[in-house]
């Protein structure tokens, strides 16, 4: 269905076209493809605005999530009975955030946003990292999908550490 992809900011340049590439790999891997949802690419100031209304961390981030379904369990996709409610939700990339963090630990920016939105996209299935054992799951899947992206690509992208769990 509908990939809803913009770029809001413009201090950093993005591909926006691999970006697209890889967002649908990456629907594809997680059997997704059927759902809509954006990505929205925004500035450290609307990160911090959406992160301080919606998590009360007066901060920016690397990436926020927003599911259209809330409470599934993880892994487990929408039962929809109304094709208008096919939706995943809504990721937003600190684009910003992320380009400091790839300059400060020596990554490469654009090999790093495939890990930064399968991330997001475990959030929006339900995914969390609250606890030890949230963290555990989630970090599974981001590995499987992650390596099913790598076999797709060439790339040797790996899931995010437990830092800042």
């Amino acid at each position: 269905m509908t990939l809803v992809l913009r770029n809001m900011q413009k201090l950093v340049k993005l591909n926006i076209g691999r970006l697209e590439t890889e967002i649908n790999i990456l629907r594809k891997c997680f059997d997704v493809e059927i759902f809509d949802m954006s990505v929205l690419c925004i500035c450290d100031e609307e990160m911090a605005t959406l992160n301080s209304a919606y998590r009360r961390i007066d901060s920016t981030t690397d990436v926020l999530a927003f599911p259209f379904y809330e409470g599934l369990e993880p892994g487990m996709l929408p039962e929809v009975d109304n094709p208008d409610e096919m939706i995943l939700g809504d990721i937003f990339l600190g684009v910003s955030h992320i380009n400091d963090q790839c300059k400060k630990y020596g990554a490469d920016f654009q090999e790093t946003l495939p890990i930064m939105l399968t991330h997001g996209m475990c959030h929006l299935l339900g995914y969390d990292h609250e606890t030890e054992e949230q963290w555990r799951k989630m970090y599974s899947k981001e590995l499987h999908i992650l390596d099913e992206f790598n076999k797709l690509t060439g790339k040797t992208c790996k899931p995010l550490t437990a830092v800042g769990h």
